[in-house]
């Protein structure tokens, strides 16, 4: 389990009391990247709060086709489990662990519990939720509104403030996220290196657009 001061550090802005109970009933578990940590359709008997790595959120249709959402990172935490475990759904989306990841696995006992008993994690809650609804409304409109290439040039630009300059993605994966096919990704990244804006490289390209 991680310490009080490792606690403070990735959550500062909880009360004494909501420390101590996560240390006390909080679970730290790890998985591999590339695991699977939520799928769609799965009763979910715990919430994540990430401590360590990136968390993939996306969704998957009948026929396997992939549509990218958002991250997780440190100190964040999945609003998915957290609204299925207030209200005992099934969830409607995949998490996938993008690097190693460790996390915290809260169970679902404590939710109603903690936002009657500390406020500090009832703001954390509503703050989860205002923060990923307002990532779904930038994707929806980029959907909606954009046309591909202003669609992917915004789906990169995400992935560089998630990972750094270097994008360490296939064209099918970028595909995948898109809901679209690996040509189209193949021949957009293209024309951006034309452009100047990136330089390919086997199975991952940088960004150097500024």
């Amino acid at each position: 389990m991680l310490s009080k001061e490792e606690l403070v550090k990735l959550f500062p802005d909880w009360e004494k009391g909501l420390y101590d109970a996560v240390a006390e009933h909080a679970e730290l578990r790890t998985a591999k990247a590339g695991s699977i940590l939520l799928k769609k359709g799965q009763n979910i008997k715990s919430t994540m709060l990430v401590v360590e790595g990136t968390v993939k959120l996306f969704q998957e249709n009948e026929e396997g086709s992939e549509y990218f959402m958002y991250h997780l990172n440190p100190g964040e935490a999945c609003a998915v489990t957290l609204v299925c475990n207030y209200h005992l759904e099934q969830s409607q989306v995949l998490a996938k662990a993008v690097t190693d990841i460790s996390y915290l696995a809260i169970p679902i006992e404590f939710m109603d519990k903690w936002l009657n008993e500390y406020k500090s994690w009832h703001y954390f809650v509503i703050r989860t939720y205002r923060n990923r609804y307002e990532e779904l409304l930038k994707t929806i409109h980029e959907t909606a509104f954009k046309n591909m290439d202003e669609r992917l040039e915004f789906y990169i630009n995400r992935q560089v403030q998630q990972f750094g300059n270097t994008i360490k993605l296939t064209h099918q994966e970028i595909a995948n996220d898109l809901n679209t096919s690996r040509e189209v990704i193949s021949r957009l990244l293209k024309k951006m290196e034309n452009n100047g804006w990136i330089a390919l490289s086997r199975n991952s390209f940088d960004w150097i657009k500024k």
